[in-house]
């Protein structure tokens, strides 16, 4: 499996996921009218690609908002990572918000608590140009 990329739309987020180099991408907001249907192809991408792969993995979130059928798929995402952690593939979260977002941030420390093999961490979010500080990576 090469990649899966999705544009962004005003109410869906991008996604980016790089799966020969192990780099996924979520970015920019997530409220689809069904998220599901949104969903449901990109988490089965994501197992299928875990099942048949062993490439390390990092997972760059970057949302500026969710709502919660979005925050059940993100769950849903966790899940199947973690328990690719769990079976011994390094496996990295970074969930970057603006550093005043304390919203945002409660949301990563809230997903974090789920994780025990996956490591996540909570890093600013870069600029658009992709000059902001770069901690995590």
């Amino acid at each position: 499996m090469d990649a899966l990329r999705i544009d962004a739309t005003r109410r869906t987020p991008l996604v980016d996921f790089d799966f020969p180099a192990g780099v996924l991408r979520l970015a920019g907001e997530s409220y689809p009218d069904d998220s599901a249907s949104f969903f449901g192809p990109v988490l089965t991408a994501l197992r299928e690609w875990l099942a048949a792969s062993d490439v390390p993995v990092r997972l760059d979130v970057e949302l500026v908002y969710f709502n919660s059928s979005s925050a059940k798929a993100l769950m849903n995402m966790f899940q199947a990572l973690e328990t690719a952690a769990a079976g011994g593939r390094p496996v990295r979260v970074i969930w970057r918000c603006d550093e005043d977002d304390d919203a945002m941030r409660e949301f990563a420390e809230d997903f974090s608590e789920d994780l025990d093999h996956v490591e996540f961490t909570v890093a600013e979010r870069l600029d658009a140009a992709g000059s902001g500080r770069d901690d995590a990576a």
